[in-house]
Order: structure tokens, then sequence, then C-alpha cells
């Protein structure tokens, strides 16, 4: 006799949440603009000693039409945008090429707060990225020659191999990056800060940029 399959695990959930009491966000506390706006609060999620502040969700397209998602770190940020670096045949790479639009959202729990970032995507300047690449440690930029990624390999010590022989063939010279390896910009032209606030009552500012230049902030029911 075949045994049936058994259940599976329930999860209890329905109780498991948090009251926001820590801080409130009003309009007369807004920078004029979200740069300093995001600025501003980044620094004080690295003076709150998180881990890895500048981890962000990257929400792409794909040619299908399919969402997908992942975390990767915010690397660089200028007036022109938030720039992160991968692989150029990666899956979110594959992404970018047929819809160059994304999303960002940042998470700092500890601050009971996050930041959604939406706009087009481009590559940035071979220039800019060589000069990252250079500040990276040396396992890093080997690790950018080894993994295929988003491929399917046979199995870790494919990875581990290939490390090995390329430690050995870089040993006592400079590694140059990856043709395949390099950095994307996101262009925002809308970012929401949200604030955890009590009863699920929620401030959420967010600027939107208008046609003529500069940008608006609106509030948004939570």
């Amino acid at each position: 006799m075949t045994s049936s399959p058994s259940p599976s695990p329930k999860l209890e959930l329905a109780d498991l949440r948090e009251n926001y009491t820590q801080a409130g966000l009003i309009e007369s506390d807004l920078a004029a603009d979200p740069w300093r706006q995001f600025t501003q609060w980044f620094q004080e999620a690295l003076g709150a000693n998180l881990i890895e502040p500048n981890a962000m969700t990257l929400a792409t397209v794909t040619p299908e039409g399919k969402p997908t998602a992942r975390i990767v770190l915010l690397k660089e940020l200028d007036d022109r945008g938030f720039i992160f670096f991968t692989n150029y045949t990666s899956r979110k790479a594959q992404d970018l090429a047929s819809n160059p639009w994304a999303a960002l959202v940042f998470l700092w729990t500890a601050l009971e707060r996050q930041v959604r970032i939406e706009g087009q995507v481009e590559k940035i300047a071979d220039s800019e990225t060589d000069a990252y690449f250079q500040t990276r440690p040396r396992g890093s930029q080997l690790g950018a020659w080894v993994s295929p990624q988003s491929q399917v390999i046979s199995d870790r010590q494919y990875l581990e191999d290939e490390l090995d022989r390329l430690t050995q063939q870089y040993r006592n010279q400079a590694i140059p990056r990856p043709p395949h390896w390099g950095g994307y910009r996101v262009i925002p032209n809308r970012i929401e800060f949200w604030q955890g606030r009590p009863n699920r009552l929620h401030d959420r500012l967010c600027y939107q940029i208008k046609a003529e230049g500069g940008w608006t902030v609106e509030r948004l029911a939570p």
C-alpha cells in the first residue's frame, strides 16, 4: 500500500506583526530633492550600524513580460542615478537589454523605513566601470572572471577549479576587467520614502520628476 504524502507544514503568520512607532515623515521634513533626502536617510542607516545598508532589491521584467527580482548592492550614487555592477550575460542583464526599466527597493527594518525607486536603466561608461573594478578586492576581481552568472554549471567544483586556474594565470600581475562585466545606472523618475507609523497608517512621500525638470512631492495613502 502506498502511503499518502504528508501534508505541507502550515505557517501561522496572522499574529506576526510590528507596530511602527520610531518616527514620522512630514512634508516640511523633506529635502528639496530626493538625492539629498536619500543621502540623509542612508547616512542614518550607516550610523545605525545596519548590515549592508546598500543592499537593494532590483526588479526587472523578462522579454516575456514576467517580473523577476533579486538583491544587489548599490555601489555608487550621483545626481544621475543609482549604480550597481553585474555580469552583462546574466539574467538581469538580459532583462535590461530587452526592457531597460527597473525598480529598486531599500528596506531598513531597524529604522522602520523603505525607499522605492523606479526609472530607466543605462550602462555606465567603460571608464567608470574600469575605475570601480580596480577598487574591488582581488578575490572579487577573479570572481567576475570565474562565474558565468545565471548559467547552469555542473557542480561547485567547477567554480573552485576555475578560481584556482585564474589565480595561477594572474599571479603577480594586475587582473583586467572582464569585457562581460560592468555597471548599470538606474535613472529615477520616481522615488518614494516610506516611514512606518502606528496602526499601519504609514507615511509615504513620493518625489516624481516633472516634464519641465525638477521634482514634485505628493503624499500617498498607506
